[in-house]
């Protein structure tokens, strides 16, 4: 390995972005130039988390033949030197979005600059909670706020000077209107019907009885599973399927707007003046596929809550998000605030930013990942997996996907 600095980008250069979660490695390569992929790749072993957190050579072992073969295709297309390969000074930057980056990436930070450095001839990279690329996806680098919701829900916003979150605990703390907390409320009705108590809801003890079986088998199955977020989460849909028709239903949505447009407000940062009042609330992640059930709801609250907020739907995933903060880094233009554990750009890796560094503020704490992988009631999911959304839903049971930074 040699210290010479990485070259000047130019149109042909190319940027990586990974996305680290528990449905696996996602890895997409762009150019500096153009926004989005190329060519994405997935790996579909999760990424080993133990006693020194994330396991940085198990996400390096599937990483680098990632990038590879990435770059390979890349070359294939007629940016190959002689060779028919791509050549590594042509990577300008690298982007790392990963749940639980801001508790458990230790080892990452450590180990990750060095070792891509040496495998890809990269120098400026990003080390991020999946959070920050969640937001970087569904807003950019502009001020404003992001609700990520699936099987848990976290707010994170920026003014470009510091982070502010807001829940993102998880299910037993929080993680208030998100999937899981859904779920267990209709759960909670459709039990209260079957008790006969009050707050019953007939319409839900069907469809509990629909998806997991009679009433009086559900303890059994949902105590001892070490998914339970998750299997929480698989009877959301359930529950704004019946809100049309069952108020039960309805009110449990109300409620979980409620909380959501609660999240929203505490971390909307305040506009600067070439934006007016508006703040931008970018609704992403799996939860908000559940449609005007939810979203509806959820307006209204913005609306009383943040008169301000402009509502948006995030057009970008975290793995776009990590792309767009490499580009960011290879032109020299990260806006967003570099923090030890929630945005890390080590030391000549990247401009300073608008924090002057890695000191950026992060109010009411540091988002950290709920780690519970989506599944069903009857697939038996590890747990120690990432909140995101994902396109393809293998359990035997429709889900909320899930972000919880």
């Amino acid at each position: 390995m040699t210290d010479a600095p990485s070259p000047a980008p130019t149109p042909e250069t190319y940027v990586l972005g990974v996305d680290s979660g528990g449905s696996g490695l996602r890895v997409a390569l762009g150019r500096v130039d153009t926004d989005g992929p190329l060519f994405t790749a997935v790996c579909a072993e999760p990424v080993r988390t133990g006693a020194g957190g994330i396991d940085a050579a198990h996400l390096l072992e599937q990483l680098l033949p990632a990038a590879a073969e990435l770059l390979t295709r890349a070359g294939a297309g007629g940016a190959a030197d002689s060779s028919g390969q791509v050549a590594l000074g042509q990577v300008a930057a690298f982007a790392i979005g990963a749940a639980g980056m801001a508790t458990l990436g230790g080892r990452l930070r450590a180990e990750l600059p060095g070792a891509l450095a040496e495998a890809l001839g990269v120098r400026r990279m990003a080390l991020a909670a999946d959070a920050v690329t969640a937001y970087a996806g569904a807003v950019g680098q502009r001020p404003g706020a992001v609700v990520a919701g699936g099987t848990g829900m976290i707010a994170l916003g920026t003014d470009l000077t510091g982070w502010h979150r807001a829940d993102g605990w998880g299910h037993l703390l929080g993680d208030s209107g998100g999937g899981a907390w859904i779920g267990r409320a209709g759960l909670d009705a459709a039990m209260r019907a079957h008790d006969g108590r009050r707050g019953g809801s007939s319409a839900l003890l069907t469809r509990l009885h629909a998806v997991f079986g009679p009433a009086e088998g559900l303890p059994g199955l949902l105590y001892p599973r070490s998914d339970r977020p998750a299997v929480l989460a698989s009877f959301a849909p359930e529950v704004a399927a019946c809100a049309g028709a069952d108020e039960v239903a309805a009110g449990i949505l109300r409620e979980a707007a409620a909380h959501i447009a609660e999240a929203a407000a505490a971390v909307c940062p305040t506009a600067g003046p070439e934006d007016g009042d508006a703040c931008e609330v970018a609704l992403t992640g799996g939860l908000f596929r559940m449609g005007e059930p939810l979203l509806g709801p959820v307006r209204e609250e913005l609306a009383r809550l943040v008169p301000q907020a402009r509502v948006t739907t995030g057009t970008g995933d975290p793995l776009a998000g990590a792309l767009r903060i490499a580009r960011a880094l290879a032109l020299d233009d990260l806006r967003l605030p570099h923090h030890p554990t929630m945005l890390f750009v080590p030391a000549g890796g990247g401009p300073s930013g608008p924090s002057g560094g890695v000191g950026a503020e992060v109010r009411n704490g540091e988002p950290e990942s709920d780690d519970v992988p989506a599944g069903g009631p009857v697939s038996g999911a590890a747990s120690g997996a990432a909140d995101r959304p994902t396109d393809t839903d293998t359990s035997p049971v429709r889900h909320s996907s899930d972000i919880s930074g």
